[in-house]
């Protein structure tokens, strides 16, 4: 190579990086839908079924809330603005079916959280025999039709012949009226709420437990732990994110309660109204009384009561993970 060559050639800029057409040619590999716009069309029919079910009901409700609304009736479809809004806030049967919607959710949620807690101890034991067989016959009482759950339950706390009753006047006391009795006929549906929802509960705690590092029970046992201190110290400080869950999840389910009640009590929840819950409200309103539009008044009444309740969880729930950090 001449001299002249190689000082053209240290003269000339030296490239790092070089272009390939066979790059820009190449076909990719994979399916080329899920980069295109066939994607839209593979998640179209959630939006779909959202938007008939999910947010078309949504949208009516909030119109036919602001008329007195017959749909057999065109009549009687009359925009009486927010007349409904204000006959619901001063019907004390929408106040009565409040106090048995939270009354009934205490009676459920406090002593299904202590019991989930427990058996989900019970199942984290290490020389449980069969652990898995327990785990699956947990979750029976979750798959069972609530309808024959409400028949069975309401045989067993009859006043007369049920089994419950019997018991107690072999024990020398008065027989209780589980179904003309408001606080007996509460406590009868808790039963039924927490037989039904304390398995799939338990399971949920059990994940929580299971996701404990071991390492804090060892530090435990070495210092001489109790069982009891190093449930209250290790395990209890560890679920505070899922009883925050479970809390906020129990909140919305108990605001939901219909089957049981309509089932001992009826559509009017009872002669005296004692198994009257929000749902069961609505019900009547718009499927009983043939109210649409003052069933639509309690619907969204049922939403901001949800919004309330999930605004001071959320609140709550920031405060513990600011203490965490």
């Amino acid at each position: 190579m001449s001299v002249d060559q190689k000082e053209q050639r240290s003269k000339s800029p030296r490239v790092m990086f070089r272009s390939s057409k066979k790059s820009e040619t190449s076909t990719q590999v994979g399916i080329y839908s899920l980069n295109g716009s066939w994607a839209y069309l593979l998640t179209s029919p959630f939006f779909i079924l959202f938007l008939i079910f999910g947010l078309a009901p949504i949208i009516y409700c909030i119109y036919i809330a602001f008329y007195q609304w017959d749909p057999l009736d065109p009549s009687m479809q009359v925009y009486v603005g927010l007349d409904n809004f204000r006959e619901l806030w001063a019907d004390s049967n929408f106040w009565i079916a409040v106090r048995n919607t939270f009354s009934i959710w205490a009676f459920s949620t406090i002593p299904q959280m202590f019991l989930a807690i427990g058996i989900a101890s019970i199942l984290r034991n290490p020389v449980l025999r069969a652990a898995t067989v327990w785990r699956t016959l947990l979750l029976i009482p979750n798959i069972t039709s609530v309808l024959a759950v409400a028949l069975v339950f309401g045989q067993l706390f009859g006043r007369e012949y049920g089994i419950i009753n019997y018991f107690i006047g072999l024990s020398g006391f008065e027989r209780v009226d589980f179904v003309e009795d408001t606080i007996p006929g509460h406590i009868a549906i808790a039963v039924m709420i927490i037989w039904r929802w304390v398995g799939y509960n338990s399971l949920i705690f059990l994940a929580a437990m299971l996701a404990i590092p071991n390492e804090l029970y060892e530090s435990a046992s070495i210092d001489g732990a109790s069982k009891w201190k190093t449930f209250w110290y290790v395990t209890l400080p560890q679920l505070k994110n899922t009883i925050t869950f479970f809390l906020i999840v129990g909140t919305i389910g108990g605001l939901q309660v219909f089957a049981e009640p309509l089932i001992l009590g009826g559509a009017a929840g009872g002669a005296n109204r004692q198994f009257s819950t929000l749902t069961l409200f609505l019900f009547e309103q718009a499927f009983i009384n043939v109210n649409w539009g003052y069933g639509a008044a309690i619907g969204l009444a049922i939403t901001f009561i949800v919004l309330i309740i999930s605004t001071i969880n959320y609140f709550i729930t920031r405060r513990i993970a600011s203490s965490d950090n």
